[in-house]
């Protein structure tokens, strides 16, 4: 992790956490509390935060196009919540979206909590000070999009970097894409078949709980077409 003073957004200071980094943070995380699967498997998210954290998600009416928030105070994370609109819902897309906003919040819990000791107290992307001396981060848009827009929302990036990370740890996923894999040349070096992607990203959406576009997101993260910058997604 590298840190450099802000000169713009919500906090003093601006983190930049390196890809594997931010795989370690996660896995490492799961596993302290032992909720690290031993096998390819759904994570159980909302235990995690629960362990982890000492809080427990609940559902709450929240603005158009919020999927979630996490509300922190100096000494942490004080709440997690979900959209109750998501919740409603009762499909197995939308179950699959609340373990995806979890991950996320659980994102921003593991990778910024620390940035709110330094921050005056006042709400991100509000105007005024919070009456509990709260500050929280809304979550806006579709977390589970091949692609989504920033704007120098560098904080966004790394939660929505850590979906993949921690419902679909590194090691687990490649496990998992093993019968995806293909032998080329003479050293049995292996690479990832992409005529299979389709394929793969269903069979990896069943192993782990996550909708297929999560999956296929993880795959071009781990098998990437090209070197993405940190504020690219």
């Amino acid at each position: 992790m590298k840190t450099m003073r802000a000169t713009s957004g919500p906090f003093t200071e601006r983190i930049y956490y390196p890809e594997q980094e931010i795989e370690s943070i996660c896995s490492d995380e799961l596993a302290s509390v032992g909720l690290l699967p031993p096998t390819p498997g759904p994570v159980r998210i909302e235990r995690f935060i629960e362990k982890r954290f000492k809080v427990t998600h609940s559902y709450e009416e929240l603005g158009d196009g919020i999927l979630g928030l996490t509300r922190f105070t100096r000494n942490g994370v004080a709440e997690v919540v979900v959209s109750r609109r998501l919740e409603l819902e009762g499909t197995q897309v939308s179950e699959r979206r609340v373990r995806s906003t979890l991950a996320h919040e659980g994102g921003h819990c593991l990778l910024h909590a620390h940035l709110f000791a330094l921050m005056p107290q006042q709400s991100l992307f509000e105007s005024s000070p919070t009456s509990e001396e709260q500050s929280k981060v809304l979550c806006r848009g579709d977390l589970e999009a091949n692609r989504a827009t920033y704007s120098g929302e560098w904080w966004e990036y790394q939660a929505n970097r850590a979906i993949g990370s921690l419902l679909m740890p590194r090691q687990l996923t490649e496990s998992a894409l093993r019968p995806f894999m293909i032998d080329i040349g003479k050293q049995g070096f292996l690479v990832f078949d992409r005529s299979r992607t389709e394929e793969a990203a269903r069979g990896l959406a069943e192993t782990f709980g996550v909708n297929p576009a999560v999956s296929r997101l993880r795959i071009s993260q781990i098998f990437p077409m090209k070197s993405e910058d940190q504020l690219t997604f």
